[in-house]
């Protein structure tokens, strides 16, 4: 991590679950972690659960990845007061548990679309101006899910727009690494696609499937370090990540 210490990470949706887990992990290993979400409070909480030295390298800022004018001033914010963004970390997602043809559901297919494929468009275009601006190096996470790789069939039951919006990440992910390229930088991409995790996302699925093999938060945030300490030339693209045991 030695490339990274004291270099700015962004995490979006870092109030709990992986988002919350990767905060602390970024901080703990050196890293100025500016942690973005509707809950600030709980963000600025996570200082209680890091090293001494590490609680001061995490700062909370309120966001809604869906609300593109906000993302933009709250980058700018981010460049103004803490430096150049080295690592950016997509995390931020809703799922919705609605059938899809069920009348009157409009605002949960939106709300899919616009936090897990439009809030890591806005993100990640302002994080890469960024990047670009300033050495042209840098890394990019998507947080991913085996949804984004096949269609899950949980008995009486639907994941609505989630695995639709995760195929998009899927080939999301592909298009960054090309337009990453094609701008002349060594700014790295990486979807991580875990399994089932047991987060406050997953809770109603969990109910559904309560003797599920699962991962937890840490092991997805562990394996985002190791994807991060790996040399400038090994770009780790797709990483999937399934709990031992898991069914589908």
């Amino acid at each position: 991590m030695e490339r990274w210490l004291n270099r700015v990470a962004v995490v979006t949706g870092a109030s709990s679950g992986i988002g919350a887990a990767v905060v602390k992990y970024l901080a703990n290993n050196g890293m100025v972690t500016v942690g973005l979400a509707r809950r600030k409070e709980r963000v600025e909480g996570l200082r209680d659960e890091v090293k001494d030295e590490a609680k001061a390298r995490i700062h909370a800022i309120k966001c809604d990845v869906t609300n593109e004018t906000e993302v933009i001033a709250v980058f700018k914010e981010i460049e103004s007061n803490y430096g150049p963004i080295a690592v950016l970390v997509n995390n931020a997602g809703v799922v919705r548990f609605s059938d899809m043809v069920k009348e009157g559901n409009s605002q949960d297919l939106r709300d899919v679309l616009d936090t897990n494929v439009y809030g890591i468009v806005w993100s990640t275009r302002e994080a890469f101006r960024s990047m670009k601006a300033n050495g042209g190096d840098g890394h990019v996470f998507v947080m991913n899910s085996l949804a984004g790789h096949m269609v899950p069939i949980i008995p009486n039951f639907s994941l609505n727009m989630y695995p639709a919006s995760k195929h998009a990440v899927t080939a999301l992910t592909e298009i960054y690494r090309q337009e990453f390229f094609n701008n002349k930088t060594k700014v790295k991409i990486t979807s991580l696609s875990p399994g089932a995790v047991v987060t406050e996302l997953a809770g109603a699925a969990a109910t559904v499937t309560p003797d599920a093999a699962v991962l937890t938060p840490e092991n997805i945030a562990d394996a985002l370090i190791y994807c991060l300490q790996t040399p400038p030339n090994v770009q780790i693209h797709e990483l999937t990540i399934r709990p031992v045991g898991e069914r589908f």
